[in-house]
């Protein structure tokens, strides 16, 4: 995770999606590059049943020098100073003054090993749906999904939703990393919730040989969706990250993400480590 990718807008989730991003880079100094983004139409029409997302309006030359000073100016008050990818250390840089359109993030972020984003949202402050998905199903990177509320820590417990797909095992493999620094690992299956794959302590146990803690449950869902019993794990352990793969049902990806995808973008209240 050396290298990290910000999409900067004017949200209410942008708070939160820099203190994770600083988080990151504090534990594997990591260079840090910010880049303000912009619809790529004036307006969108909502297909994706994940929240009725909000939709945007014009992004002008004024909106993007003030996202680009309040990005310098986290970092700045962090005491971190500007660089670029061959800095040593903690290190940002904002190296575009003018506003990109969504298709960016997924083509810049193929040459960073993060993307991080703020969980979008039905209302009009939160963000966008467009840069997830860019980042998504266009970057073949991994992307951090951060809340609202800003987060604190990042390697205390990790919940890993398995479910025995190769989508799964390829977030696995992108979150070891993290996975390694981790206090505690639990690799969760929800009964019924599998593609046929290894089970959950099968998974456990390959992490274990890479010097995770991990530790595997199962748990009957009853009435609850996958989704619902994901995150209410998460809440009951504690858990400060969940990785979780992406997927969709539907070739028009904006249509139908996965259900337990679905529930969970509109719903989490921790991050996300999300990979397709």
């Amino acid at each position: 995770m050396k290298t990290i990718l910000v999409p900067t807008e004017d949200h209410d989730s942008m708070p939160a999606a820099l203190e994770a991003a600083r988080l990151m880079a504090g534990i594997f100094d990591s260079y840090v590059e910010g880049v303000a983004v912009r619809p790529a139409a004036e307006i969108y029409v909502t297909v994706e049943p994940v929240s009725g997302l909000a939709m945007s309006s014009g992004y002008d030359t004024d909106t993007a020098q003030q996202v680009g000073a309040q990005f310098e100016a986290f970092w700045q008050g962090h005491n971190v100073a500007r660089g670029d990818a061959d800095s040593a250390g903690v290190s940002w840089n904002w190296p575009k003054p003018e506003a990109v359109d969504d298709a960016y993030i997924g083509s810049r972020g193929r040459v960073f090993d993060l993307i991080v984003l703020g969980r979008p949202g039905s209302k009009p402050q939160n963000p966008r749906m467009p840069p997830l998905e860019a980042a998504l199903f266009e970057s073949g990177r991994p992307v951090l999904i951060v809340p609202r509320t800003p987060p604190t820590n990042l390697t205390r417990h990790a919940l890993i939703a398995w479910n025995g797909s190769p989508e799964q095992a390829h977030t696995n493999a992108f979150a070891l990393p993290v996975l390694r620094l981790a206090e505690q690992v639990t690799v969760l299956t929800v009964e019924g919730n599998v593609s046929g794959g290894p089970p959950g302590e099968e998974a456990a146990k390959h992490l274990r040989r890479h010097g995770v803690k991990a530790s595997a449950i199962t748990v009957k869902p009853g009435e609850r969706t996958p989704g619902e019993v994901i995150l209410e794990q998460a809440a009951s352990l504690g858990c400060d990250l969940l990785v979780k793969s992406a997927y969709t049902q539907s070739r028009l990806r904006q249509m139908i993400f996965g259900g337990a995808t679905r529930h969970i973008l509109a719903n989490a209240t921790l991050p996300v480590l999300m990979a397709h």
